[in-house]
């Protein structure tokens, strides 16, 4: 189950990564409000990373 939880939290990493990606872009091309928008998601997309990271560790370590 952890490595599952794992993938899971990679997964998030990466939508959020490319949040960040796509806000940095709109930013360059001032499209303030979307990249606005879009880094709004990005956090919420990096606090989802967070929270499933924290949570694998945790199944992680009481399995030791």
């Amino acid at each position: 189950m952890p490595k599952d939880m794992h993938q899971k939290a990679a997964e998030h990493h990466e939508q959020a990564a490319k949040a960040h990606r796509t806000a940095a872009q709109q930013h360059g091309s001032n499209e303030h409000a979307s990249a606005k928008q879009q880094s709004a998601q990005a956090a919420e997309k990096s606090k989802a990373a967070h929270d499933q990271s924290t949570q694998a560790h945790h199944k992680s370590q009481q399995q030791k």
